[in-house]
């Protein structure tokens, strides 16, 4: 007999989740986790592991990944009074913003948004507020500042460009968003590379930060996130990062790539020319209705109540993407696709044809 009961071992608020799930996807074409498809030439390889043969793996990594945030700070052209902290990835950044909240603290996005957003919120017992987008997947205004008025929530989470849907949100919402809000402002610029330079990183100060990936970039292997804000908000998060969180070979990988910096835009250049083509190739499908993206991705609706059928039979012809009609509302009868190389692409839309 067990000498504990989970029932009270656990926080309810974790017992009553369900981990978060990343597909099988040994086998298949890989469209699905917004992954760029390109990997480095022979000779860039082996000039990145001549440089990985004097990473001191016996020494711990510098904790604060100075070099590497010092370059990012020369990259994204930010003054000195904005500093960053490097995470594990965007998820580690946005829990050490959550875990700093006061208890019962209420935190507000939109819906549909990253669903981390919501998963930490929840499983730290903080109070999470989804306001439902408009029709044609923008902001609702209105209704996310009557959200603030009511809920005074310490932290806004904002997608731009917004995951699932792609899109950018209107400028001028967001800024009187900012405008109404008492905590902070984090504007999640995961897929920058992709939206033609709109950013919101000239507005950091006060309680504007905005958070990145290199993940999109091409290097998702090395899970490296960062949040540029005042220097007073970030040493507050310092407080709780856990010590090396950024390992020796992710900081020195990464410093690296940027270095070869145009290598991965001409990747990014691609990519979009390749977005461009899907999107009017889905568009010309009957019963396909693709939104414009200023992501690497793209979200389409498909006929009423088709969506998991055709999910399965393009799964079924070895392409995996990501069934989104599940989550129901405004991604009802929808899917979402990753672009990918110009082989993959025609692939999946062979077998969408077939699917449909």
């Amino acid at each position: 007999m067990s000498k504990f009961n989970l029932q009270t071992l656990f926080r309810p608020e974790v017992l009553a989740l369900s981990a978060y799930h990343v597909a099988e996807a040994k086998g298949f074409i890989k469209l699905d986790a917004m992954e760029n498809p390109y990997t480095w030439s022979d000779e860039l390889k082996q000039i990145w592991l001549e440089r990985l043969k004097n990473c001191p793996l016996n020494r711990y990594p510098d904790p604060e990944a100075r070099q590497l945030a010092t370059t990012l700070k020369t990259l994204n052209q930010l003054p000195d009074e904005i500093d960053l902290l490097l995470g594990n990835g965007s998820d580690e950044i946005i829990q050490l913003l959550l875990m700093a909240l006061p208890q019962n603290s209420h935190v507000l996005s939109t819906t549909p948004s990253f669903v981390m957003y919501k998963q930490i919120s929840d499983y730290l017992g903080l109070n999470y507020h989804g306001v439902s987008l408009a029709d044609n997947f923008e902001l609702d205004l209105s209704a996310m500042l009557t959200a603030i008025e009511q809920h005074n929530p310490a932290i806004i989470f904002l997608a731009y460009p917004n995951n699932p849907t792609g899109n950018l949100f209107d400028e001028n919402a967001i800024n009187k968003i900012i405008d109404a809000a008492n905590g902070l402002v984090i504007i999640d610029e995961a897929y920058e590379p992709f939206a033609n330079n709109a950013s919101f990183m000239n507005r950091v100060a006060n309680n504007v930060l905005v958070m990145r990936t290199v993940s999109k970039l091409g290097l998702a292997g090395l899970r490296l996130g960062y949040i540029a804000g005042e220097r007073q908000i970030i040493e507050q998060l310092h407080k709780i990062r856990l010590p090396y969180n950024i390992n020796v070979l992710t900081q020195t990988t990464v410093q690296f790539a940027l270095e070869h910096k145009a290598v991965f835009d001409e990747q990014t250049a691609a990519i979009c020319a390749e977005r461009t083509l899907m999107l009017s190739e889905l568009n010309s499908l009957s019963g396909i209705t693709a939104f414009e993206s200023a992501a690497n991705f793209i979200l389409f609706k498909t006929p009423e109540n088709q969506a998991t059928k055709i999910f399965e039979a393009i799964k079924a012809q070895g392409v995996l993407i990501k069934n989104v009609h599940p989550q129901g509302g405004l991604l009802k009868d929808c899917l979402r696709v990753t672009v990918g190389t110009p082989d993959e692409n025609q692939a999946f839309l062979l077998v969408l044809k077939m699917a449909l």
